[in-house]
């Protein structure tokens, strides 16, 4: 951490004192931390987004059927829903990370940013606002740095694991993150950016991790959705310079404190929750028992 912050006050005061705009701090950091040339860091992170984008096309295109069922092409569902809750941009941001996130739940390639349990989040944020606000790619790589900067700081002062902290330590990072990137990308100021990522952890604060058999299907795919939809309520509260009162460390703090409060059962055991209910032992026996005896290798199949 020699040349990135442990704190946003940290990284506040040098953009101030620097004029640099939020990223060049992370660049410079994965430059030393990977020992790379800032070229092959851009590469990276070009490489990085194309994955992204390329799982939420098979997430809207290809058959999302998970092995245990409970994944069965939800992302498409949404995308063509003939009786319509949403605008059409807002649609397509829930169809585009449920989409990303079964593609991950299918064994696909996701990007796990910051985790594989929140790998729709980034990708239905970016290529939402990229398409509605028309950005380049280099503008979105930018973003991704911010929202990588943003995680390490939550990861040194909280989580970004559901074992951890719960699924506010996931699904919520990954929210605070594309919030923040969301708020630079359109030319939010830093005050506005991080404003952003602390009133998305006001909103995402005290969520369990609880997976339904213990796979990161269900209820996390649609956690992914509801966790894009409170990165762009946030981002748009922010960039109108709403106040969220409680500075962003001291945010960051509160996620700390109420993931080393939550009991065991809540953190990704599948012990509580939704996995505990009775049609969430009756799936984990049907998945983890039953399928186990009854469906054939796959090798044995002619």
């Amino acid at each position: 951490m020699s040349l990135l912050f442990n704190d946003f006050a940290s990284w506040e005061k040098h953009c101030q004192a620097t004029g640099e705009p939020l990223y060049r701090a992370v660049l410079a950091y994965e430059i030393e931390q990977k020992g790379r040339t800032e070229e092959e860091i851009w590469d990276g992170l070009q490489r990085a987004y194309d994955v992204m984008r390329d799982a939420v096309q098979t997430g809207l295109t290809q058959d999302m059927t998970s092995r245990s069922g409970m994944v069965k092409n939800g992302a498409k569902k949404v995308a063509a829903a003939p009786v319509t809750v949403l605008s059409p941009e807002f649609q397509m941001l829930i169809s585009r990370a449920l989409g990303a996130k079964e593609v991950n739940s299918c064994m696909g390639r996701v990007v796990a940013a910051p985790t594989a349990g929140a790998s729709g989040i980034l990708p239905g944020i970016l290529t939402t606002i990229q398409d509605l606000h028309k950005l380049d790619d280099h503008k979105i790589l930018e973003g991704l740095l911010v929202a990588a900067g943003i995680a390490l700081i939550i990861e040194t002062n909280a989580s970004l694991a559901g074992a951890v902290g719960g699924c506010q330590a996931e699904t919520g990072s990954a929210a605070a993150m594309g919030a923040g990137a969301i708020v630079y990308c359109l030319g939010g100021n830093v005050e506005q950016t991080f404003a952003a990522v602390a009133i998305t952890i006001q909103c995402m604060l005290g969520l369990i991790c609880d997976p339904v058999a213990g796979l990161v299907e269900v209820p996390c795919i649609v956690r992914n959705a509801s966790a894009a939809a409170i990165a762009f309520s946030s981002a748009q509260i922010a960039i109108a310079g709403v106040n969220p009162v409680i500075p962003v460390d001291q945010c960051v703090m509160a996620l700390g404190e109420v993931g080393q409060s939550m009991e065991t059962k809540y953190k990704e055991t599948a012990l509580g929750g939704l996995a505990n209910t009775p049609r969430g032992r009756e799936i984990e026996r049907l998945v983890l028992v039953e399928n186990v005896e009854i469906l054939p290798d796959e090798d044995e199949v002619e």
